[in-house]
């Protein structure tokens, strides 16, 4: 989409155009449900994040200065939102201390081969990188973002980003070769 064209949508949009706001919606709903998606691996959850994206990107868009793209803006959002539903849920876990220590003689993690069954390989190495990391590669390849939005969504430097992005590819690259076969990777 030409930038000129995004930006009259934006202004329509924050003007109370209701349909404008649609075809930015339109326009952005995919790539804003794969990165939910991406971020919280729940096809529903991320469904109905998505949708409260939006929801708070149309109460916020009298307050988008343009100072991004929209969809940078709009990627920033989703982002903090799915951050937010991770502490949120964080705050109510309701397992008792006791049960979430490990025990001696149990192993601290489960079997590896018995947790791939049911999931991808891809998926949960991806899932098992750290947060900082999971984003920066999310946000660089599966959403297409330039190093400097990432940087931008993500608040941090362009260093930072290109470190992380590295650190996440050599840990999903140790996670396949302890997975597949010698000659495999």
């Amino acid at each position: 989409m030409a930038l000129d064209e995004e930006a009259r949508l934006v202004r329509d949009a924050a003007a109370g155009g209701r349909d404008a706001f649609a075809e930015l919606v339109r326009r952005h709903q995919g790539r804003v449900r794969r990165l939910c998606l991406g971020l919280l691996r729940d096809p529903a959850r991320a469904d109905d994040a998505a949708a409260e994206v939006f929801l708070k990107a149309f109460s916020a868009l009298e307050r988008f200065e343009g100072r991004s793209s929209f969809s940078t803006w709009l990627h920033r959002i989703a982002v903090h939102h799915c951050l937010d539903l991770f502490r949120r849920e964080a705050r109510q876990e309701t397992q008792p201390l006791e049960e979430r220590i490990d025990r001696p003689g149990e192993p601290a993690v489960p079997d590896p081969s018995a947790r791939l069954e049911d999931a991808d390989l891809a998926a949960r190495l991806l899932a098992a990188l750290p947060e900082e990391q999971r984003l920066a590669l999310l946000l660089r390849e599966a959403q297409g973002l330039s190093y400097a939005e990432v940087a931008e969504v993500l608040g941090t430097s362009l260093d930072s980003v290109k470190a992380r992005r590295r650190r996440a590819r050599a840990a999903l690259a140790q996670g396949l070769r302890h997975f597949s076969g010698p000659g495999d990777v």
